[in-house]
C-alpha cells in the first residue's frame, strides 16, 4: 500500500454551518484521528448549494493530504516498521482468529491441517521475516525449498496460507497493512495437473474381494463404504437409534467420527443427507446390528467409534496387497478410504441409469447451478428407495452369516467369514 483510498468525508450540520468530518492518520498512533472542517454557512451569504458543498468537502480533503502518498510514507509506514511484526508472530494470530471464528466455523481437521502447514513448512522457512517483506521473493524461495520435497497441489494449498497470513496483518479499521500483488509466474509455481494426483478407486473384482474380507466388522465398512459411497468418517459415525431408518434402508448423514470421537458436524452442507441402500445391503446390515437399540454401529470395546488409522494399517491395505489390488498412481497396493467413493460414483454414472440429481444427492456433491439448487428429489422418499433398489450396488456380496457384534465386542483380528 503506498496511500490511503480517496475518502469524500462525511458532510453534517452544525449549528449554523455546513461541516466535512474524515479520518486523518496521524505520526506514533495505531489509530486515525476524525478530523472536522468547516464547508460554507448554512444559508446567508456564502452557503453552497449540495453538489457544491460535496465538491468543496473533497477539495477541504485533498487540501489536508490525508489520502496522498506523502504523508502515507512520512506517518504510516514508519509505524508499520517500527511495529517489526514477524510473519510467525502474525501466523500465531491469524490461526487464533481462524479457529475462533463465529462465521463459517472450521473444522477442527482443517486446524490440524493448518497447524501442520505452519509448523512444519512455513514458521521454520519464514517465521523470523517481518511480515512486510513476506513478497513475490520470499515466497518464491520458499517455493523452491518445498518443491523437493512436495507435489504441486500441497505446494499451491500452502502458499494460500501464507496469503491468507499476510492479508490477515490489518489497521484498527480494518484495511490490509501489506497488500499484495502476487505473481505466480515469478514465484515458479507448479501447475496442478489433476490427472496427476493420486486419486485412486476401486474396481468391481477389489470391491468384491473386499466385501470377503475376513474381520466381520471391518467387512461391513467395507461394504457399506462401496455401496453407499460415504465417506469412513460418517460409516463410523452412524448412530443406530437416531440414523437408521426401521427397515434399514435408510442412514441419516448428521455426524461423523475423527481421531475416536463424534463430530456433531460433517464436511459441507450438502452431506447432510439420506443415502438409501439396496434391499440386499439392508438385509446384511440389519443382521449385523442384531439387537442392539443404541450406540454406535461400528464402536470399540468402550463404546467410542473405531480408529481409521487402525481400519487403514491393519485391514485395508493388507485386504488390498492380498487382492493384488496396484494403485495407477503410486504404484503400489495402498489406497485411501476415498477410493471407495470414486467407485461408487463411477458405477452410478456410467455403469447406471441414475438420475444425475439424485446421485449427486447421494455422494453430497454440492450444487453447481440453480437447477441443482431447485432439485428436491432429496424430499421424495419412495422415489430414492426405488431407485436404490434399481441401480444396485455394482460388486458381488457372498452368502455371508454376519453374526450379531454389541458395541462393547472389540474387532477380532481372527473372525473369519463365512
Amino acid at each position: 500500500m503506498s496511500r490511503r483510498t480517496g475518502q469524500k468525508g462525511h458532510i453534517e450540520e452544525s449549528g449554523r454551518w455546513w461541516v466535512v468530518r474524515w479520518w486523518m492518520d496521524v505520526a506514533g498512533q495505531d489509530k486515525r484521528a476524525l478530523k472536522r472542517a468547516k464547508i460554507c454557512p448554512v444559508s446567508g451569504p456564502g452557503s453552497l448549494t449540495k453538489s457544491e458543498r460535496t465538491r468543496r468537502a473533497r477539495e477541504i480533503i485533498a487540501e489536508s493530504g490525508a489520502d496522498t502518498e506523502e504523508h502515507f510514507n512520512k506517518v504510516v509506514k514508519p509505524q508499520q516498521l517500527k511495529s517489526g511484526v514477524t510473519f510467525k508472530e502474525q501466523a500465531e494470530t491469524w490461526f487464533r482468529n481462524q479457529s475462533s471464528r463465529k462465521r463459517k466455523p472450521v473444522a477442527e481437521s482443517t486446524k490440524d491441517w493448518w497447524r501442520d502447514c505452519l509448523d512444519n513448512w512455513l514458521i521454520p522457512h519464514l517465521g523470523d521475516l517481518p511480515v512486510s517483506a513476506v513478497n513475490n521473493g520470499a515466497v518464491k524461495n520458499l517455493v523452491s525449498i518445498m518443491s523437493k520435497e512436495l507435489g504441486p497441489k500441497s505446494i499451491t494449498s500452502y502458499v494460500g496460507i501464507v496469503k491468507q497470513v499476510v492479508a490477515s496483518a490489518v489497521n484498527a479499521e480494518g484495511e490490509e497493512i501489506y497488500p499484495r500483488k502476487w505473481n505466480p509466474e515469478f514465484m515458479d509455481m507448479p501447475v496442478v495437473d489433476k490427472s496427476e494426483q493420486n486419486v485412486p478407486a476401486f474396481t468391481a473384482e477389489v470391491m468384491t474381494g473386499l466385501a470377503k474380507w475376513k474381520n466381520v466388522v471391518v467387512r461391513m465398512i467395507f461394504i457399506l463404504c462401496g455401496a453407499a459411497g460415504l465417506r469412513i468418517g460418517e460409516v463410523l459415525g452412524i448412530d443406530i437409534a437416531k440414523h437408521i431408518s426401521a427397515d434399514f434402508r435408510t442412514i441419516i448423514i448428521k455426524q461423523k467420527a475423527r481421531n475416536c470421537k463424534i463430530e456433531d458436524r460433517v464436511k459441507t452442507q450438502a452431506s447432510y443427507r439420506k443415502v438409501d441402500l439396496d434391499p440386499c445391503v439392508a438385509v446384511l446390515l440389519k443382521a449385523f446390528v442384531g439387537s442392539r437399540k443404541t450406540g454406535l454401529v461400528f464402536a470399540s470395546r468402550n463404546g467410542k467409534p473405531l480408529s481409521l488409522s487402525n481400519i487403514l494399517k491393519r485391514h485395508l491395505h493388507p485386504a488390498l496387497k492380498a487382492l493384488h489390488y496396484i494403485n495407477p498412481s503410486t504404484g503400489d497396493h495402498k489406497a485411501g478410504s476415498h477410493a471407495f467413493r470414486r467407485f461408487r460414483n463411477t458405477f452410478l454414472r456410467n455403469r447406471t441409469n441414475c438420475p444425475v440429481g439424485l446421485y449427486q444427492y447421494w455422494l453430497a456433491h454440492a450444487n453447481a447451478s440453480m437447477s441443482e439448487l431447485y432439485d428436491k428429489i432429496k424430499e421424495d422418499d419412495a422415489f430414492r428407495l426405488e431407485w436404490a433398489e434399481k441401480c444396485g450396488i455394482g460388486f458381488a456380496l457372498s452368502p455371508l452369516i454376519v453374526p450379531n457384534v454389541p458395541k462393547t465386542e472389540p474387532i477380532r483380528e481372527s473372525a473369519k467369514a463365512a
